[in-house]
């Protein structure tokens, strides 16, 4: 190992990491969060997502309104951590789509998106103290005319009942699409990577 490696190994090994809180159980955010390297832990927010969802918000104010919830009850009982909150939304129509919770809901939802364009909104907060760091990423979907037959096999195979729209868009939920344009692909995971690794590196995070 050359002196300059040796020097670098050793400033990083003296590194102390701050501790990083994911406010998820989700995990895709999980594995998104997981490609950054360092250290992190999960707790899950108490925030009842159901009963915002249902007060007639609209989605964008929606979604970060439950990303900021989410870090916020995080952050009340770790003061010291970076908190990471996030919220996904479908909108359509003017309106929220959220996760279908059965197998007939996801049918439906994917029947009423067939051929048509939706919006997928995914808003982040980042805190510590008395900083907090927000973002909104917006990605358009434009969806394929689908039959019934294609929408009912692909249900069956990838069960997308817990995500908002019905599919998994890192999985075979891509061959659903027709045309997708974001200006950060992890967004539509549920965790835009990019403004991420920007943002805690402005907590002090070393990345990479």
């Amino acid at each position: 190992m050359s002196s300059q490696n040796a020097s670098q190994s050793s400033a990083m090994m003296d590194y102390v990491w701050p501790r990083i809180i994911l406010a998820s159980t989700s995990p895709y955010r999980r594995m998104l969060l997981g490609r950054l390297a360092f250290p992190f832990d999960r707790i899950a927010p108490d925030v009842d997502e159901a009963g915002w969802q249902g007060q007639g918000q609209a989605p964008l104010a929606l979604a970060e309104f439950l990303a900021k919830m989410k870090a916020e009850s995080v952050a009340r009982k770790h003061a010291e951590a970076i908190v990471i909150g996030s919220d996904q939304t479908v909108e359509f129509d003017g309106e929220s789509l959220n996760k279908p919770g059965s197998t007939a809901a996801a049918i439906r939802q994917l029947e009423a998106l067939s051929g048509r364009e939706h919006t997928l909104i995914t808003a982040v907060v980042i805190m510590r103290g008395e900083k907090i760091l927000t973002h909104t990423d917006t990605t358009r979907m434009v969806m394929r005319r689908l039959s019934r037959d294609e929408i009912e096999r692909y249900v069956a195979l990838d069960q997308p009942t817990d995500c908002a729209g019905a599919y998994k868009i890192e999985s075979l939920g891509i061959a659903l699409f027709e045309r997708i344009e974001t200006a950060d692909h992890t967004a539509i995971t549920g965790l835009p990577l990019l403004w991420v690794s920007q943002t805690l590196r402005e907590f002090g995070v070393r990345i990479p």
